[in-house]
């Protein structure tokens, strides 16, 4: 009996240890893209809200542009897997004009930080030259606590 009690905690420890691996997938999608993915594929829905400062990932990106507003959490809304080099992408939000904010952060710490898009005050990013890897992407608001749906759309 004490023989398999040891092999139990051997066991949950493990489950322990594995824990904050397991928390690294994103609240909402994970999309994987390759170069001509087709517009259904760079889709997803979700929803605002939470007070997770944003400028806690990053203060500014690699273009000065500062980071602003709150996510929902310390864990990314989505995670972005492109599976080959894009001279061109963006990342847009659209929620219907509310006040919303983006942050994606990639490969070798790249930051590139969202907040009003021309007229609209739905966030958006565009970026030149992205490499192949793993980019994770905060929706937020310049207002705490607010909750909004928003459609997260990535075209290149």
């Amino acid at each position: 009996m004490l023989r398999l009690y040891g092999r139990g905690f051997i066991a949950l420890i493990a489950v322990l240890i594995a824990t904050p691996v397991l928390s690294q997938a994103a609240n909402f999608d994970t999309l994987t893209l390759s170069a001509g993915f087709p517009k259904q594929k760079g889709t997803a829905a979700g929803y605002t809200g939470g007070s997770f400062s944003l400028p806690s990932i990053a203060n500014s990106d690699r273009n000065n542009k500062p980071c602003l507003g709150f996510g929902g959490s310390k864990t990314p809304d989505y995670i972005i897997n492109l599976e080959t080099d894009f001279p061109n992408l963006k990342v847009a939000v659209n929620s219907g004009n509310k006040d919303t904010t983006l942050v994606m952060r990639g490969p070798n710490n790249l930051i590139l930080c969202g907040d009003d898009t021309g007229s609209s005050k739905d966030a958006s990013v565009e970026a030149t030259n992205l490499k192949a890897g793993k980019y994770e992407i905060w929706v937020g608001t310049i207002e705490a606590g607010k909750n909004w749906n928003y459609t997260l759309t990535v075209t290149e």
